[in-house]
């Protein structure tokens, strides 16, 4: 949650002006969406403007995180026309390849922020068992947009 601040000019009599200052309260609870049609980007900001970590769940699908308080700050979908396209069966499925990359401590992280609110909101975890001693994270895109 953070303040903005602004000046309010007020006319008395036509002839002076007093410069008020104003604070709103803004409650960033709800993710900002923004799409950017020319580069089928899709980018969902939970915190805008804080620091944060990137990871590459997919070669397409990008989390920003916050490591040490386990948050999700953003995530971004390149081509997200593909991502989000159905298939005869139903909506797509994408194995979550970068997990395989992270130290266990930050799959770790990666993992329980995907499986809680926001991320989970737009981001379904899953997972595909081809054979019994072999489980790939999988994951699939809600409509987010």
């Amino acid at each position: 949650m953070f303040f903005v601040f602004f000046f309010v000019f007020v006319w008395y009599n036509k002839l002076q002006i007093e410069a008020r200052t104003y604070a709103i309260k803004i409650d960033m609870t709800q993710p900002i969406f923004n799409y950017d049609e020319a580069s089928d980007t899709l980018y969902i900001s939970y915190a805008p403007g804080e620091q944060a970590t990137g990871i590459e769940l997919t070669p397409h699908i990008l989390l920003r995180l916050n490591k040490q308080e386990r948050r999700a700050i953003g995530m971004t979908f390149l081509e997200y026309s593909l991502l989000a396209q159905k298939t005869d069966m139903g909506p797509r499925s994408f194995p979550l390849t970068g997990l395989s990359e992270l130290s266990d401590d930050l799959r770790d992280i990666v993992i329980d922020v995907l499986q809680r609110p926001p991320v989970s909101d737009v981001l379904l975890l899953s997972s595909y068992t081809p054979s019994i001693s072999e489980t790939i994270p999988i994951m699939l895109l809600q409509t987010a947009y």
